[in-house]
């Protein structure tokens, strides 16, 4: 029960749109019906408003790490076993990403995870989440191109996991690395075309 309260926990933390939310409020219309329609900060910073993409990032971040940081705290530390790669903390990440995807309250049309990943990442583990924010920001600001600085950085959180010794999250990073990559098949089909956006690029 613990484990599925925490996944629980996760999902409806995660499912929070707060790009959506903070568009609405800022009075820049529906974040949806421009640029991807995704209601991730890449998105919003398409709006033109880099402090409403800025504060999406980072309550996007928020999301993730609050379930996973209270899931370690709250429920059995038993857990915490490398033989228990599905206890309440490696539930509440999925499920913080999970809802972040696809949130109940958006007929189940979120965004691609990413942000969120990295929330959840810290969570799990100060190395693994630095691991994933260092190659995230790396990678985007060599190529600037989003999806590609994301699908590197939830590649390096399970790489980090196991070169750190985190074996017990290998499996969930591992599910949600699988999950964000698939989401961003779009992207890797403009990416193969040379078609796909640099940030900032208003397409």
């Amino acid at each position: 029960m613990d484990t599925l309260y925490a996944l629980l926990l996760g999902y409806l933390c995660g499912s929070i749109p707060f790009g959506l939310v903070l568009t609405k409020a800022a009075g820049l219309g529906d974040v949806r019906e421009i640029g991807s329609g995704n209601i991730g900060a890449t998105n919003v910073l398409r709006t033109g408003n880099k402090k409403m993409a800025a504060a999406t990032l980072a309550l996007d971040l928020f999301k993730g790490f609050i379930p996973v940081y209270l899931a370690g705290k709250i429920f059995y530390q038993g857990y915490l076993l490398p033989e228990a790669s599905f206890g309440p903390m490696p539930a509440a990440a999925l499920g913080a990403v999970v809802g972040h995807c696809f949130p109940v309250w958006l007929k189940f049309k979120g965004g691609k995870g990413v942000a969120t990943n990295a929330g959840v990442s810290f969570g799990l583990g100060w190395p693994i989440g630095l691991a994933y924010a260092l190659i995230w920001i790396a990678v985007l600001a060599i190529g600037r191109i989003s999806s590609v600085a994301g699908m590197s950085a939830v590649v390096a959180a399970a790489l980090a996991a196991a070169t750190f010794g985190y074996p017990e999250f290998i499996p969930v990073l591992l599910v949600i690395a699988g999950l964000i990559i698939y989401l961003h098949r779009e992207n890797i089909g403009r990416l193969l075309q040379g078609e796909e956006p640099k940030v900032g690029s208003k397409k």
